[in-house]
C-alpha cells in the first residue's frame, strides 16, 4: 500500500493552521464584542436622543426667555456662536471624509482620532444643541419629578443639595466651558464640568458617560446681561431649565 503519511501531515497541517485562523478571528471577534460591552456607545445610542451636523431651529422665540437670558444674546448666541460651530463642523467632516448621515453620536467618542478643529466643532454643535433643548420658558416651582428626582435625592440627599451642587461646579469652571450632569457607565447620576467644547461623550473628555442636563458657561452665553456676574446668571437659569426634556434624556437611558 503507497505510503499517505506525507500527505496526512500537509492535511494535519492545513487544518490546524485553518484551525488557528478560526480560534484568532474567534477571540479578535470575542475581543471586539468585550470592548465593545464597556464602550461608551453602549450608552450613547439612545432613541430619541441622536444628533445630525445641521442646526436645528431654536425650539422658541428668541425673547422668550427673556429676565433670564436677553433676547440680543439668545439672537448672537444661536445665529452666530452656534451657527459657526455647524458650518466648522461640516467644513471639518467633509475634510477627513466623515460620513454625516451617521449620527454624531457615532463620531465623538473616538474624537481623539480627528482634528482640533473637529473636536471643538463637534462639540460646540453637539453642545449647543443640546443646550437649546435643556431650556423653556420661566414657569413657577421649577424643579424634576419622578424617578430623574428620585435618582437625584438619592445621590446628592435632596433637590436642594443638587442645585447647589451643581452651581458651585458652574461657577468654579476656570476659563470657558459646560457643566453637566451626566449618567456614568453604571447609570448612576453624576456632577461635572469640560473645558471649551469638550463634553462627556468624548473619548478625551474630564468626565464620561451619556449627558442629561447641559449649562453654558461661556462668557458669549450671558455677558451682555450680567458682565462678569456668572453666578447671577447660574442662580436665575434654574427657573428656565426644561425638567421635562431632562427627564426624558434621563429615562431614556
Amino acid at each position: 500500500m503507497p505510503d499517505n503519511k506525507p500527505n496526512s501531515r500537509r492535511a494535519f497541517i492545513a487544518t490546524s493552521v485553518k484551525g488557528a485562523a478560526t480560534v484568532a478571528i474567534g477571540l479578535a471577534t470575542m475581543n471586539e464584542l468585550l470592548s465593545s460591552c464597556n464602550s461608551p456607545k453602549k450608552v450613547m445610542a439612545v432613541p430619541g436622543m441622536i444628533t445630525g451636523y445641521i442646526q436645528q431651529p431654536l425650539p422658541y422665540n428668541y425673547d422668550s426667555l427673556e429676565n433670564v437670558i436677553d433676547k440680543l444674546t439668545m439672537e448672537i448666541h444661536y445665529t452666530k456662536h452656534a451657527a459657526t460651530y455647524t458650518k466648522n463642523l461640516n467644513d471639518a467632516a467633509a475634510a477627513e471624509k466623515v460620513d454625516t448621515a451617521k449620527p454624531l453620536e457615532e463620531l465623538l467618542p473616538k474624537i481623539s482620532r480627528y482634528s482640533a478643529k473637529m473636536r471643538n466643532n463637534a462639540g460646540g454643535h453637539y453642545n449647543h444643541e443640546m443646550f437649546w433643548k435643556c431650556m423653556r420658558p420661566k414657569i413657577n416651582d421649577n424643579k424634576p419629578s419622578g424617578k430623574l428626582l428620585e435618582a437625584i435625592e438619592k445621590e446628592h440627599g435632596s433637590f436642594a443639595n443638587f442645585k447647589s451642587q451643581f452651581s458651585e461646579t458652574a461657577k468654579s469652571r476656570f476659563g470657558s466651558g459646560w457643566a453637566w450632569l451626566y449618567t456614568d457607565f453604571a447609570k448612576n447620576l453624576k456632577i461635572g464640568s469640560t473645558a471649551n467644547q469638550d463634553n462627556p461623550l468624548m473619548d478625551v473628555s474630564e468626565v464620561k458617560g451619556f449627558p442629561v442636563l447641559a449649562l453654558d458657561v461661556w462668557e458669549h452665553a450671558y455677558y451682555l446681561k450680567y458682565q462678569n456676574k456668572r453666578a447671577d446668571y447660574i442662580d436665575n437659569w434654574w427657573n428656565v431649565v426644561n425638567w421635562a426634556y431632562i427627564q426624558q434624556r434621563y429615562e431614556a437611558v
